[in-house]
C-alpha cells in the first residue's frame, strides 16, 4: 500500500470516529433534557403534583445544553483548544451524574413535595422513584463523560471544522495586500475605484 491511500484510509477512518463520537455525544445531551422533563417520582396521593427531573435537579438541563455547546465548539477547535473543550465537556457530564444522584436522595422529593403540595396539609405526600428517568439521565451522563474523554484523547487526529476556511501560506498572500493599497491610493488622489 503506498503512503497515499493510506493517508487516505487513515483520513477515513478519523472522519469515522468523528461522526460516531458527534452521534453518542449529542444522544447523551439529548437524553439528559428529554429525562430532565419527566417525571422522577410517582405520587400515590389524589391530586399531587409529582416532581420532573429539574424541578429535583435544576442543573440537569443548564449541564445538558452547556454539553451540546461543547460538542460545537469540539468541532470548530483543534488541538489544545479542543482538549480543553473535552474535558468541561466530561465534566459537564459528571455533573449531570451528581446532579442525578442528589436528585434521588429522600430528603429532596420529599422535601420538594411538601413544599409543592401544600394543599395535603401536614401528612407526608405518599410517593416513589420512577426508575426510568433517572437510569436515562444516567446513561446521557455516561455518553457525556465517555465523549469528553474521547475528544481529550482522540480529538487530535480529526479535522476542524476552521481548516477549509484557513488561507494558505504562500505568494497570494502578498495579493490582497497590494489591491488594498491601490484602493487606498486612488480613494486618496480622489479617484472612484469602484468605477
Amino acid at each position: 500500500m503506498d503512503s497515499s491511500s493510506s493517508t487516505a484510509t487513515s483520513t477515513a477512518t478519523a472522519r469515522g470516529e468523528l461522526w460516531g463520537w458527534l452521534a453518542l455525544t449529542v444522544l447523551g445531551c439529548l437524553l439528559v433534557l428529554l429525562a430532565a422533563g419527566r417525571a422522577w417520582a410517582r405520587v400515590t396521593a389524589a391530586g399531587a403534583v409529582a416532581p420532573a427531573g429539574s424541578d429535583l435537579s435544576p442543573v440537569l438541563t443548564p449541564l445538558a445544553l452547556a454539553g451540546l455547546a461543547g460538542v460545537v465548539a469540539v468541532l470548530a477547535t483543534k488541538g489544545a483548544g479542543r482538549r480543553v473543550i473535552g474535558g468541561l465537556l466530561a465534566l459537564c457530564g459528571a455533573g449531570v451524574a451528581a446532579g442525578t444522584w442528589t436528585a434521588l436522595n429522600g430528603a429532596t422529593v420529599t422535601g420538594w413535595l411538601a413544599e409543592r403540595n401544600a394543599l395535603h396539609g401536614v401528612t407526608a405526600v405518599p410517593w416513589e422513584i420512577a426508575p426510568l428517568w433517572p437510569v436515562v439521565a444516567g446513561a446521557g451522563a455516561a455518553l457525556m463523560i465517555s465523549g469528553g474523554v474521547v475528544a481529550v484523547v482522540r480529538g487530535g487526529r480529526w479535522a476542524g471544522m476552521s481548516a477549509r476556511y484557513e488561507r494558505s501560506a504562500g505568494k497570494d498572500d502578498a495579493t490582497p495586500a497590494q489591491d488594498d493599497k491601490a484602493l487606498w491610493d486612488a480613494l486618496d488622489r480622489g479617484d472612484d475605484p469602484t468605477r
